[in-house]
Parts: structure tokens; sequence; C-alpha cells
């Protein structure tokens, strides 16, 4: 039984490959997970490196998390243009082409002299991860058809995602270390050559329908971009100017216009970038929503440990990335093989719900831990309690492409990516913003630095703690029960969702 489609087909005709032999599309498989391996060592590999970056570039606490949110919110802005593209212009090329942007960016990130220069290469590789990202489940999509075999498909994605993560941060620390924080991103140019030369070769030449007619939306694109770049800059800014200042409500004011005019666009437009009817099935649209806050949490709690280690214990990058590999290493396995077993004997909701109450124990004791904390005692526990993640970000990619038919799998993909980036930058953006100016009050009224930082940290832990909460009763309330199990042998047990 295939989930159901979240759109009816378009009558615009769309070439596609008759169905690939398996060793193929494990072929195709591989070329995919090594692109999403690629982009997500990037975002992990920087962690570790951010303090050398702020010394060497002169950054300030708060435009620091510019070199974090220059790479999401492009990634985030343009997700679902590079879907749509993809639908249009056929997914390889779009892939590919990703890839190629991606890989000349991290080579201008490490050739980078100074913060401007820095933040606008990371733009650039946000937009090459883009292109190549929003495809990339659409592909898996196509080619695995069937509930279970693209459940396993998924999982090795996911996977992959993960492995990036442990090895990135491993990684960063190393080159941080022996060489300095330049060469964490030629190391993506070895990776990103190989990755769209062998992508040429194994994923298939699939043709859209074009570009004539308006069909990519651009006035929505930029829509949606602006809109979200304005948002992030705003809570940023409020390290500064404050929540309540007129700078900050008027930036907010408009950024919010800005989004409005966007759904008003795919509410009106007779080919929009998001078609507003993906929203019928209630699993994906919830998915999505528990996923922004989830991902503004979890990506939090990356960052914001990598700093607490560094600046407050005095960790080095090396130490930080091992200090951090026990969540990413459990993450990786629980994703690869634990998830998929419990989703298909429980359903994703019960193993989402699962995984959400582990990572909010996690955080939640990550907001008492006190100014000289010991690895053992105070962080090793809370890195065994993220290995939920690996529960949640299956369940979630399972869930939000639940609905996704072949003809509109680019834009489900690029939906469910726009709101993973989008709650990675938010997450950053908050609970940055929120550290920061607790720590700031406090070192103003005579508190030592290490003091400050912790208790700025504890306030951004217990924020994310309550994102995940939120999360949690969100999933449990809105997420429909897995449909009944059907007698056949192989019949999913996955979620389905409803017209």
């Amino acid at each position: 039984m295939r989930p159901h489609a979240l759109t009816t087909p378009r009558t615009t005709p769309r070439t596609r490959p008759t169905e690939a032999p398996a060793g193929s599309r494990r072929a195709a498989l591989a070329v995919l997970c090594a692109a999403m391996l690629m982009v997500i060592l990037d975002g992990s590999i920087v962690t570790v490196a951010l303090p050398a970056i702020q010394r060497d570039l002169d950054f300030s606490p708060a435009d620091l998390t510019w070199t974090v949110n220059a790479y999401a919110i492009a990634f985030g802005g343009l997700l679902l243009l590079a879907g749509r593209l993809g639908d249009l212009l056929g997914r390889r090329r779009i892939f590919v082409a990703g890839i190629a942007v991606f890989t000349l960016a991290s080579l201008l990130c490490g050739l980078a002299t100074s913060r401007e220069m820095l933040v606008a290469a990371r733009f650039g590789q946000g937009a090459g991860g883009a292109m190549a990202s929003a495809v990339s489940l659409g592909m898996i999509v196509t080619l695995f058809p069937e509930p279970a075999e693209r459940a396993r498909a998924i999982g090795a994605f996911s996977f992959v995602g993960a492995t990036g993560a442990s090895i990135g941060q491993v990684l960063g620390g190393i080159l941080t270390e022996a060489a300095d924080w330049h060469w964490i991103f030629f190391i993506n140019l070895p990776i990103g050559l190989t990755a769209a030369v062998v992508a040429l070769r194994v994923l298939a030449d699939d043709r859209g329908p074009g570009l004539s007619g308006g069909r990519a939306d651009l006035l929505g694109a930029l829509l949606v971009t602006a809109g979200l770049m304005l948002t992030v800059h705003t809570i940023v800014g409020t390290a500064a100017h404050g929540w309540t200042s007129p700078r900050t409500l008027g930036e907010a004011g408009v950024s919010a216009a800005l989004l409005a005019a966007f759904v008003a666009r795919q509410a009106t437009t007779d080919r929009p970038l998001l078609p507003l009817r993906t929203f019928r099935s209630r699993n994906v649209t919830v998915a999505n929503l528990v996923q922004v806050l989830a991902i503004a949490a979890m990506f939090g709690f990356q960052i914001l440990t990598a700093l607490y280690l560094q600046n407050v214990l005095g960790y080095g990058p090396l130490a930080t990335g091992l200090a951090l590999l026990p969540a990413a290493v459990l993450i990786g396995g629980v994703s690869l093989g634990l998830s998929a077993r419990l989703n298909a004997r429980f359903g994703e909701r019960a193993t989402l719900l699962a995984g959400l109450t582990l990572l909010t124990a996690a955080l939640a004791l990550l907001a008492r831990l006190p100014v000289h904390a010991d690895y053992a005692l105070h962080l090793l526990p809370t890195m065994l309690l993220a290995g939920g993640g690996g529960l949640v970000l299956s369940g979630l990619t399972v869930l939000g492409m639940s609905g996704a038919g072949p003809e509109d799998a680019g834009a489900a993909s690029g939906l469910f990516n726009t709101t993973q980036q989008v709650g990675a930058a938010l997450g950053v953006a908050v609970l940055s913003s929120l550290a920061t100016a607790r720590a700031d009050r406090l070192t103003a009224d005579g508190h030592a630095r290490a003091e400050a930082l912790t208790a700025g940290f504890h306030l951004a832990f217990g924020t994310g703690a309550g994102l995940l909460a939120a999360a949690l009763v969100v999933s449990a309330v809105l997420l429909r029960r897995p449909a009944p199990r059907s007698a056949a042998a192989g019949a999913p047990s996955s979620e389905t969702p409803r017209p």
C-alpha cells in the first residue's frame, strides 16, 4: 500500500526513467548519502571551531552566530525554490549544480580573511546545500516507492547525517588544533568533487516540464527568503537592542508582513512554490511544526554545549569534539538500526514521543550545570540521553514525507528540509541571544565571567527544554495514531495520513 499523495497529479507531463534495478538504486542512494554527509559534516565541523573563528576574525558573541545563521537561512529560505526547480528542471541537474555551488563556496570559506567574506561564503554554502538537499529526499521517495524499503532508505539517510555530525566534531577539533580553522572548509573539496562526478554516472537524468509560464515562482522564493532572513536578524539583534525596542518591533512587523505575503502568494498563484494543499495531511503538517521546535532545541544544544565546554571549562577544540562524540554516535546508531524496528513495531508516533521525552530530560539536566562541571558526572548522562535524537529524526522524516507521491516529492522534501533549517536558525538565534544577554547583564553587575556565562547557558538550555516539552505535547495531542495493522505479510505499520 502506498501512502496517499499530497496533491492531485499535475497535468503537465514529466518524463521519468523506468524503475531502476536494485543495484542501481543502491548506488544512487549511496551518492545521495555522500552529499548529505558533506552538508552535515560542514555544519558540525564548524561547531567546535567557533571560538577560534571568533578570535581570529574578531567576531562579537552576537555576530558570531551569523557564521551559522548565514548558512542556515540561505539553506532554509531557498529549499522550497530548489525543490520546485527540481520538479521542473530535473532533480539530478539541481542536485549536481548544488554540489558544485557548495564546493566552490567551501573553497571561499577556507580562504576567508574577514568576517564579511566568511559570512558571504557561508551564505553561498547554504544556497548550494539547499539545492542538493531539497531534491535528495524526493529522489529517495521516487527510487523506493514501497513503504518498507523506503523506511530502510530513509533510515540509512538519517544515519549518514548523524555520522557526519560525529565525524565533523572530532575532525573539526583535529584540523583546528593541528592546522587552523580554515582547513575545516577545505575538507569539503574532495568530497564535493567526488560526489558530483559519481552523481552524473549513477543518478537517472530525469526531465521536468521546464520553466516556461513562470512555474518557478521566483517572487514567492524572494518573499520567503527575505522574511526568514529578517526574522533571524531581528532575533539576533535583541541581544543589543532588547525585545521591545522600536527597532526590534519594526523589523518583526516587516518580517511578519513578508511571510504573510508569501502565504497569500501561495494561495493565489497558479504555480505556487509550496501548494497550501500540502498541509491537508495532518501528520505531515504536525511533523513539520514539531520539527521546528525540536531542531531549534537540538541545534542550540550542539552549539551552546561546545561554547560552554571551551569558554567555561577551558576545553580545546579536539577535546570538545570528543566530549560531544557520544551523543552523535548514539544518534547515528539509533537512527540506523533501532529506530526502524521501533517504528515498525510501535509506529512513528510512539517512537517520536519516546525520543522527545529523552531529549527534554537531557536539556533539563544541562540547565543545572555547575561552573566547574565534571564531565563524567554532569555531562556524560546528557550525551547518553541525547541518543533520543535518533528516534526523533527518523520518526519525523518518515512522517514528514508520509504523504509524498512521486509528482510532489520535491515540494514535500523542500518543505521538510525548510522547517529543519528554520528550526536550526531560530534555535541558534533565540538561545544564543538569551544566553548572551543574561551573561552580559551579570558581567555588568560584577559577576565573574565563568559564572555569568554559565548562568546564560542555564537560561538557554532551560528554554530549549521548554521547546522540546512543547514539541512533546503537540505530538501527543495532534499526531494521528497508527492505522490498524493489516494481516497481510509485510503490511506497513506506520501512521498513514488520511485525506
